[in-house]
């Protein structure tokens, strides 16, 4: 009986408040000017009857808990850890599928980069380029003689599908540039010289009209060895990548921009000889595939289009958490300077901001322009492989870094995640001094050892054998190669590898292990202790609430009108408890 007499009150206050609701644009005119609201008394009920702080805790720890929990404090449905279950399959197919695209891409560019040099070059030999090299002036003659016959015989000796580029009825001509100094004379013997450092150019052009020799066609070329600094020549063929038809993908037709460079500026008696080739990929522009349909084309373009829906998607819902969690941090921190007296510390205001969601926005957006890319290269718009590979793999990657985050559920996973996070500040602050003795080292190296090992020629290098030795690798030949033509520069490269071998392997290496040890006791201690080590914990601590409570369900649907219902339903089953 009283069972009824309660839901019947509880009845009575939800139709009282939906019809609250339904008069109050009529009400609202007519209390502004007499009296306040007909909802003030109930509102004054909410502050009186309601602990805030209470609220304002299950409300964080609620923002805190893993998707599991969510679903068991309020029945919702994990989207966002389904959501990114499904995304990382996808992309990962996404990214497996334009990998063996890129990769017959490059495989064909590195094969005719191959061909071109067996083709063009003069007795050349696999892995040779770095002492491919001419030293007599007739030899180079010969180079060029050999580059042109090539060049007008291509139809005859190759066995692709090269052809010329064509400018309109007619070829496009095979370009040969001398540079050199504009005046000069130099006599070493008498150890005087006089030179103009204005450098000219002068260019000749040569069409692909069957000839023999560079002197049939250019009786009067010569070169200026004297003053030369560098010859080019430079022709561009054409070619049509035909393996991508076995794969249901539509061929791309190439641009090869081939330059030989004969190159004199050290002018040391040796002219390095080289090849490179720019690439131009374009769509073909008629084109006729026989047994295969563009269905396929079709199906991965809307396959892309799902990857770019599914990113927008979670690229809202995390968007949404994040903004969530700074209204949550504001309002932390309002209660705690009117109600405690203190302002929150930043590490606590970062806590509200999920690192995890900044990330999967990040991935979201990398995710999302790299499959614009990979549409308008599937439609032959664009062939930017090298941009969109960048793109969809760094995106690829913060996705499958993310999956650290859900292992981090799991209290013996999340150990590492905590540690990583806790000794990041030690590690940047550890790194940036060790970067100062490394850069010290790198450019004491480059200047001193740099013109007696190869290795200390550049920068960059000089940096790669570094960090190869604070590896352990590579330390013997380092040591070994090293001319000793000057025993003093010799005496010093010995003082310099092995202090800076002790310092960064048995030092500086030492200390960085340390660091990430001891962050790793310390949050170890913590996780058994189970005290809290900050401000925010403390204040989360007083809540004692299980997921499955059902308290987060009421303060899921908590409203003023509400509250002020189940706190009169709670004061009459008190009543009648006192009564009985």
């Amino acid at each position: 009986m009283e069972a009824d007499q309660v839901s019947e009150r509880e009845l009575l206050c939800v139709i009282q408040q939906g019809s609250d609701m339904e008069e109050s644009s009529d009400l609202y005119d007519a209390y502004e000017t007499n009296g306040p609201p007909l909802w003030a008394d109930h509102q004054h009920h909410c502050a009186e009857d309601m602990d805030s702080g209470d609220y304002l805790r299950r409300k964080i720890k609620y923002f805190f808990m893993n998707p599991c929990e969510k679903y068991h404090a309020r029945g919702r449905k994990p989207w966002k850890l389904i959501l990114q279950i499904i995304k990382i399959a996808i992309i990962t197919v996404q990214l497996v599928s334009f990998g063996l695209s890129n990769q017959m891409v490059v495989t064909f560019k590195e094969e005719n980069l191959m061909t071109f040099k067996h083709l063009f070059l003069k007795d050349y030999v696999d892995g040779g380029m770095d002492t491919y090299a001419v030293y007599r002036q007739a030899d180079v003659y010969d180079h060029i003689d050999y580059i042109m016959g090539q060049y007008e015989r291509l139809h005859n000796i190759t066995v692709g599908n090269h052809e010329y580029e064509k400018n309109g009825t007619g070829y496009t001509p095979l370009s040969l540039c001398q540079e050199f100094y504009r005046n000069g004379t130099i006599f070493p013997g008498s150890e005087t010289f006089e030179i103009d450092a204005q450098v000219d150019t002068e260019c000749l052009n040569v069409y692909p009209i069957f000839h023999t020799s560079l002197r049939e066609v250019l009786p009067h070329f010569e070169l200026h060895f004297k003053r030369m600094l560098s010859v080019k020549i430079t022709f561009v063929l054409k070619a049509i990548n035909l393996q991508t038809v076995r794969h249901r993908e539509l061929p791309d037709c190439y641009d090869f921009t081939v330059v030989i460079t004969f190159d004199n500026r050290a002018h040391s008696g040796r002219i390095k000889v080289d090849l490179e080739n720019d690439v131009d990929i374009n769509e073909c522009r008629d084109w006729k595939v026989t047994g295969a349909s563009a269905r396929s084309i079709y199906l991965t373009v809307l396959f892309d289009c799902l990857i770019i829906i599914t990113c927008i998607t979670s690229f809202t819902l995390c968007t949404r958490s994040v903004i969530n969690g700074i209204r949550l941090q504001f309002e932390y921190t309002l209660y705690s300077r009117n109600h405690c007296g203190k302002e929150v510390p930043w590490s606590d205001k970062l806590e509200f901001l999920n690192g995890w969601y900044i990330l999967i926005i990040l991935s979201d957006t990398l995710t999302i322009i790299g499959s614009i890319l990979k549409i308008e290269i599937q439609t032959k718009v664009l062939t930017s492989y090298d941009v969109c590979s960048i793109f969809l793999g760094t995106g690829t990657m913060f996705v499958w870094i993310g999956v650290i985050r859900y292992m981090g559920y799991f209290r013996k996973y999340n150990i590492l995640i905590l540690t990583l996070r806790a000794a990041f500040p030690n590690v940047i602050r550890f790194i940036c001094c060790a970067g100062i003795i490394y850069l010290s080292y790198c450019f004491c190296g480059w200047i001193v050892l740099g013109p007696y090992h190869e290795k200390f020629r550049t920068l960059n290098t000089v940096s790669e054998c570094l960090f190869s030795l604070v590896n352990g690798d590579d330390m013997f030949p380092t040591f070994k190669n090293m001319k000793q033509k000057s025993s003093l520069v010799w005496t010093f490269s010995r003082v310099y590898l092995y202090t800076f071998v002790s310092l960064f392997i048995y030092m500086i290496l030492s200390l960085f292990i340390t660091i990430i040890t001891d962050t790793y006791d310390t949050i170890k201690q913590q996780q058994q202790s189970g005290i809290p080590t900050s401000e925010l914990q403390n204040f989360l601590s007083v809540c004692k609430d299980l997921p499955n409570s059902g308290v987060f369900r009421l303060d899921e649907n908590n409203s003023c009108f509400f509250n002020s219902c189940i706190t009169r339903l709670r004061r009459h089953e008190e009543r009648l408890t006192s009564e009985a």
